[in-house]
């Protein structure tokens, strides 16, 4: 299982830490989807999203139920209050930038509505027919696919959704959440048991400690907003690690969606590249930021190290000292997860981190006289920012901004 590079942070950093791992989770579509418009057009995008996300999200979030103790007692008999929390800690859903509210009717129906969707905020000055994409065909499987992980007869139904009528709609979107085990079970998309499968599906993670000072799970009342504060040092390292699985998972359903719409190995893996480093650039310029890194070379090379690109620590082989990071071969090699992308033929994705926490900062990746391979970060002349970097910064998330909230416990309606 190995000890996490999160551990490392103090337990206020993880705090500011875990809602931007679930934000940058969130990007991932935005870097992603722009090039599958260009490679497959717009209706096979919105089938890529879906096969990513249904074969992606059924996983992690009984991952993260057992993680947090909220698992329930009889596995796929789970309430609306199981699927809340789950959303919560979703990268589907980051807190805040997709603002979800909930109501709790009883253990079997619910509501939820989004005082602020960010990434209807992203889409709307497409048009549309990119909204009713997003909103209409890739969110009622999408949402059924979340749900069915913890009760396979769960339904989640619009009581409105955009396009916003009037424009300036709010809440932007209002929905219904009902458990009825006359519900017919939703057949899973293919690509969700090969995911199952993969070493980020199965990977054992060090265990709370619950003797820590702070919550250990997640096991009392649905809040409002998630106080993240409030969680132990060690749950938040182990929820830290868990978001990273969560990106890995769905990188992997997007390489399966991908695969099956491509002729080549080579068009795979330059959509796969490009995905990569546009989420790589701006998810170091937000998490270099929000750590107050330095920038400079050390800077960049703790943004690197601590990126999901290399984490979970059990996941992505890799040990570090103050000149250099050293990748060798492990469990996301297997995977043929993002790290495998990544080395001295294809050092792009480490320069965007790198060039994120200043312009003036690069990469450079040689081959490892112990094997694999390391990187170092040096100075030198600006340079531009990438290309796949500039397009998801489209995505309002970039800059988001979070604030303090209060934590209110929901009781039912």
């Amino acid at each position: 299982m190995g000890c996490s590079r999160y551990a490392e942070l103090s337990r206020a950093e993880l705090a500011t830490l875990v809602p931007e791992l679930l934000l940058m989770g969130q990007l991932i579509d935005r870097s992603g989807m722009a090039w599958c418009i260009a490679a497959f057009g717009r209706e096979e995008m919105l089938q890529v999203a879906i096969e990513e996300w249904a074969a992606a999200s059924p996983i992690y979030t009984r991952r993260m139920q057992q993680a947090l103790g909220y698992a329930p007692a009889v596995p796929g008999q789970g309430d609306v209050v199981t699927i809340f929390k789950g959303l919560q800690l979703d990268i589907g859903a980051p807190p805040q930038f997709m603002d979800f509210r909930y109501t709790v009717h009883d253990p079997w129906h619910g509501e939820f509505r989004l005082d602020h969707c960010g990434a209807l905020v992203d889409v709307e000055p497409m048009g549309a027919d990119y909204v009713r994409g997003m909103c209409h065909d890739i969110e009622d499987p999408t949402f059924d696919a979340t749900a069915i992980a913890t009760n396979p007869h769960a339904q989640v139904r619009p009581i409105h959704r955009p396009p916003r009528v009037p424009a300036d709609r709010s809440p932007h979107c209002a929905w219904t959440v009902t458990i009825d085990p006359a519900f017919p079970e939703p057949a899973p998309v293919p690509a969700l048991a090969v995911n199952e499968r993969s070493r980020a599906a199965l990977l054992e993670l060090a265990p709370i400690d619950p003797s820590d000072e702070g919550l250990a799970d997640y096991a009392g009342p649905l809040l409002s907003d998630v106080d993240f504060a409030a969680f132990s040092h060690s749950a938040l390292v182990r929820i830290a690690d868990e978001v990273c699985l969560q990106m890995h998972l769905l990188d992997r359903g997007f390489t399966l969606a991908v695969a099956e719409r491509v002729e080549t190995d080579a068009e795979l893996l330059k959509l796969r590249r490009k995905q990569l480093t546009g989420i790589a650039g701006i998810g170091a310029e937000r998490l270099a930021r929000a750590l107050d890194l330095p920038r400079d070379p050390a800077g960049a090379l703790r943004a690197i190290w601590l990126h999901p690109l290399l984490n979970p620590a059990a996941y992505v082989a890799a040990s570090a000292d103050a000149a250099a990071i050293t990748v060798a071969p492990g469990p996301a090699d297997e995977d043929a997860a993002w790290i495998s992308l990544c080395g001295p033929d294809w050092p792009d994705a480490l320069r965007a981190i790198a060039g994120a926490v200043d312009p003036h900062l690069d990469a450079r990746v040689t081959a490892s006289p112990r094997g694999g391979w390391q990187v170092e970060v040096v100075a030198g002349e600006e340079r531009p920012e990438a290309e796949e970097v500039a397009v998801t910064r489209f995505s309002t998330g970039a800059s988001f901004v979070f604030e303090p909230r209060r934590s209110i416990p929901i009781t039912p309606a």
